[in-house]
């Protein structure tokens, strides 16, 4: 295949449906739980977090994607006395890939509730929704057809016969999951979760004569988080998911040293681990807690069949998140029980 004709097979594709659109993925996945399961909003010590995340993938082949993606989560109790909680929150997403422009944006409310079912332990069973807009769009103006070249000469002169009546599809996408999350030991915590992703298979075809659906995703999550002593904790995380014929799994191990600790939500800590994307990306990482901030830095070194194209190389992914608690009536720095913190 000509490299004028790589963005036209991927439009043809969606617009056709041959293959299955897949989600937004990054590689910090544990800092997106939105992303991840709707349960898992919520699942920290304080009362707002906000987390945005910028990717950068494959700069080493023609079609390059750039993500962006701003989470934020709200948590309040109910009433006075219950040791309930309760998650709102909003996720944001953008992406962008290749001359032709092909992005996807998402506006997703979410809602989630915490149910607290331990007896001397913080465990809590959580049921969460997310649902909202989402715009798939291309622009045909920067792509090259093969009826624009001439005696192998190409010309934007050149009038082609390819016609796109839509551009641009705009649907709902609604989603569901549930988690339990507890404490155990000395100072030991753990979740697990499981999603249901898009149960109202939208169309998202951009030619009116497809019907096209968004294939449904079946996500199961779990976090661990083992304190090895006062200042280092080890914490694992893992994701498996199916979309469309095809299942994906990652996880990672990553080493946490306290640097120095209070008893509210401030610390300094820091961070170093790898990811592994099953049979695609090996992905070293590195974080630092600043008190009520967090930054983390990934690399993906790739290890796909793409990696004759990418010479082993992904894209650096960056993140920054702000978690804190709110001088409000019902913040949860008064509760007696906490919902587990990762």
């Amino acid at each position: 295949m000509h490299c004028r004709l790589k963005i036209l097979f991927i439009v043809y594709l969606f617009c056709t449906g041959s293959i299955s659109a897949q989600d937004i993925n990054f590689s910090q996945f544990y800092e997106l739980p939105l992303l991840r399961n709707p349960a898992l909003a919520g699942i920290y010590k304080g009362d707002l977090r906000v987390t945005s995340a910028f990717r950068n993938q494959w700069q080493t082949v023609p079609t390059i994607y750039q993500t962006q993606a701003l989470g934020i989560e709200f948590k309040m109790t109910p009433g006075r006395n219950t040791d309930d909680f309760l998650s709102l929150g909003l996720q944001l997403t953008n992406d962008v890939a290749g001359d032709s422009k092909l992005g996807k944006t998402q506006f997703l409310p979410t809602l989630t509730y915490h149910k607290y079912i331990g007896g001397t332990r913080n465990t809590y069973l959580s049921a969460g929704f997310i649902a909202g807009g989402v715009s798939q769009r291309f622009n045909p103006l920067a792509l090259k057809f093969d009826d624009q070249f001439v005696n192998g000469a190409y010309s934007p002169l050149n009038p082609t016969f390819e016609i796109f009546n839509q551009t641009t599809i705009n649907y709902l996408d609604v989603s569901a999951g549930i988690s339990l999350s507890s404490d155990f030991g000395y100072n030991h915590k753990f979740y697990i979760g499981a999603a249901y992703f898009h149960l109202n298979q939208p169309r998202v075809a951009f030619s009116s004569s497809q019907d096209i659906r968004l294939n449904k995703k079946i996500v199961f999550n779990a976090g661990l988080s083992l304190a090895t002593s006062e200042y280092h904790t080890l914490i694992l995380y893992g994701d498996y998911f199916a979309q469309g014929g095809r299942s994906q799994l990652q996880g990672g191990i990553i080493y946490r040293h306290n640097i120095q600790e209070y008893e509210n939500e401030e610390n300094l800590a820091l961070s170093i681990g790898g990811l592994y994307r099953w049979n695609d990306a090996i992905i070293p990482m590195v974080k630092l807690d600043y008190y009520k901030w967090a930054l983390g830095l990934t690399y993906d070194v790739n290890i796909s069949p793409l990696r004759t194209a990418t010479q082993f190389r992904g894209g650096f992914e960056l993140t920054l998140s702000l978690k804190s608690f709110l001088n409000i009536r019902n913040s949860s720095l008064e509760k007696v029980r906490c919902v587990v913190d990762f």
